[in-house]
């Protein structure tokens, strides 16, 4: 696949994934769970088919190695979705995971004792400045529409500090997941459709402890209000209907990224994964009339700003602008 259109997919994909995401949870915020086991499913049953040729290749990678994966992508993953439940809006979510790169940096620092250019660490701080800075707007706005409201502002505010904590704890789980990924493919080479298989069928049998709750909303997204297509007398729910969306599209999305991580270099693949974090942001605020305050523009801008400087972009492209130096001939 051409980067071109690896970079393509990963914005049509990742941001329409988006929009699927908030319909749902705007209709059913409690249904993590369910959709994350719909998005494994398809993309374990497509890679069983097509890159594990129903079970008869073997993996080049270790499978043990793809067992410790997992568990950090699974629990990434399932704490993710819990965090919907106690009043994290869709925009903060999605901010706070734009600071991904400050959890690599901490580790990278811890785990592989790396040094990194005093702009390094000035972006971290910016990247920070601007998640608090949302976070604390948005703890102001806190809107109750999960399951567990209490009817108490004050108890309230404490489930939502609860789901902030969450959200702290998958950055950084995922952030350890990257590390752990960077090891693998240093060590065996860069596999990333077995990756994407391995990564998504592991972890299905897990899904059996949360099987109560999945079953609950395979019932409630069943019983939801019917769409009717154009030109067609079938009936579809809608809350299925936007399942169904929501796990092509994160197909589309997850393949395309893991592509365009054999394709292209590092500074590309986070530049085009934050630059689609920014777009869908501002697709969400403004489509859905998510409330945004002058604060989380400054929180926003802060964060992406301090991204660019991390992933150095500035300097790529002034780089770029520069004249080519002519090498002097030897006399």
């Amino acid at each position: 696949m051409h980067p071109a259109i690896a970079v393509s997919l990963v914005f049509a994909g990742c941001m329409l994934n988006n929009v699927f995401l908030e319909l749902i949870i705007r209709e059913a915020p409690s249904s993590g769970n369910f959709f994350t086991f719909s998005q494994f499913f398809f993309i374990a049953l497509q890679g069983f088919i097509f890159t594990a040729d129903f079970g008869r290749k073997s993996p080049i990678i270790p499978i043990r190695c793809y067992f410790n994966m997992v568990a950090f992508f699974f629990i990434t993953s399932v704490i993710n979705n819990y965090a919907f439940n106690f009043n994290v809006a869709v925009p903060l979510h999605m901010i706070f995971r734009a600071g991904s790169l400050v959890a690599n940096l901490c580790l990278g620092v811890i785990i592989l004792k790396r040094s990194y250019k005093l702009s390094k660490y000035i972006s971290v701080l910016m990247i920070t400045a601007g998640i608090a800075i949302c976070t604390v707007v948005s703890a102001n706005k806190v809107e109750v529409h999960h399951t567990a409201t209490t009817g108490n502002p004050y108890t309230d505010y404490l489930w939502w500090c609860v789901g902030i904590t969450m959200l702290v704890v998958a950055l950084f789980l995922s952030a350890r997941l990257g590390i752990y990924q960077e090891q693998l493919y240093s060590q065996f080479g860069k596999h990333p459709t077995e990756a994407l298989f391995y990564a998504h069928a592991l972890p299905l049998p897990g899904f059996l402890f949360l099987g109560r709750d999945i079953y609950k909303h395979v019932m409630l997204f069943t019983a939801s209000e019917p769409l009717y297509l154009y030109g067609m007398s079938l009936i579809i729910p809608k809350l299925w209907l936007y399942t169904l969306g929501n796990v092509v599209t994160q197909y589309i999305c997850i393949r395309a990224v893991y592509v365009l991580t054999s394709e292209t270099t590092s500074l590309t693949v986070t530049l085009v994964v934050t630059l689609r974090k920014f777009f869908s942001l501002m697709f969400s605020i403004f489509y859905f009339k998510n409330p945004f305050t002058v604060y989380h523009w400054i929180g926003t801008v802060l964060v992406f700003t301090g991204t660019f400087i991390f992933v150095e972009l500035f300097q790529k492209i002034q780089e770029s602008l520069s004249p080519p130096v002519k090498k002097e001939k030897s006399q």
